[in-house]
């Protein structure tokens, strides 16, 4: 066909099918149309955040990114303008290593002893929070999270809902997609950190506590991988709660935060791309 009738994602799969089967593709048609086919624009857009935020409780003693050539680089504030992300734009395969030594100085805070905010004191920038989102329909869980755990408040709900999670749901890789939602984990009792950390984000503004994601790095999570746990805003704060168990808020090395797992992920992409390879390793020292 006509270069020009033809979309880049069209080409994409048009060519791995000729590759796959050892053939030759042969572009005819009007030679003020055609194009070559490596001018198709087979190029992809990345946003990466798995860099670890500069914060007040954790230091950066030293830290490494390298990547294989790519067209574009550049950097942007995270979410609330905690850690970076990093725009990059190839066209042709990346490879991306990212190292760093962090010293977490995060001292141990009660949580459940910590107060809940009145609603007329949550701040501007912290009521965002208290809203449902695209992973965290909290408005449909108010009458569950009311019934469930009664007669506890502030951090004290908290921690009953994220010891009620961790006893009641499976940690099962795999059982989980992008397009899985807090109703979805709690119907089926079975998730990863990511669904753990919604379902408890979505029973705490369900009980008007403010709470968001927070991509983090810990030793102790298994199989390692980016860990999703949870913040909460009490006694004028935020707190940071693993529903999963697996880490305490003094080995969290916080990359990121969101609204809920689309403000956080590692890597989104735009264009023609796929994953070959991905790891994760944390150590203590």
């Amino acid at each position: 066909d006509e270069a020009g009738m033809v979309g880049a994602s069209q080409m994409k799969a048009i060519m791995e099918g000729v590759d796959r089967r050892g053939g030759k593709l042969i572009l005819v048609g009007d030679e003020g149309q055609l194009q070559p086919v490596g001018e198709v624009g087979l190029y992809a857009d990345m946003r990466l955040q798995l860099e670890v935020a500069s914060l007040a409780d954790q230091h950066i003693v030293s830290s490494g990114l390298e990547t294989s050539p790519v067209d574009q680089f550049g950097r942007i504030a995270g979410h609330d303008a905690i850690g970076e992300r990093i725009w990059m734009q190839a066209s042709q395969k990346i490879t991306c290593e990212y190292t760093a030594r962090v010293d977490v100085q995060r001292s141990h805070a009660e949580l459940a002893t910590a107060a809940q905010v009145p609603l007329h004191r949550v701040p501007a920038d912290v009521v965002q929070y208290l809203l449902a989102s695209r992973y965290c329909p909290s408005d449909e869980m108010e009458h569950f999270a009311d019934s469930e755990i009664e007669g506890l408040t502030g951090g004290a709900r908290i921690a009953a809902m994220s010891r009620w999670i961790e006893e009641n749901f499976d940690y099962v890789p795999g059982s989980s997609t992008s397009r899985t939602t807090a109703i979805d984990t709690f119907v089926h009792r079975q998730g990863v950190c990511r669904d753990f950390a919604h379902v408890l984000i979505t029973l705490a503004r369900a009980s008007a506590i403010p709470a968001r994601i927070a991509s983090v790095y810990a030793p102790d999570v298994t199989p390692q991988d980016f860990h999703a746990t949870v913040q909460v805003w009490l006694d004028g704060g935020w707190h940071l709660v693993d529903p999963t168990g697996m880490a305490t808020p003094q080995e969290m090395a916080i990359i990121g935060v969101g609204r809920d797992a689309a403000d956080v992920s590692f890597l989104t992409t735009y264009g023609l791309a796929s994953m070959n390879a991905q790891s994760v390793a944390v150590t203590r020292r």
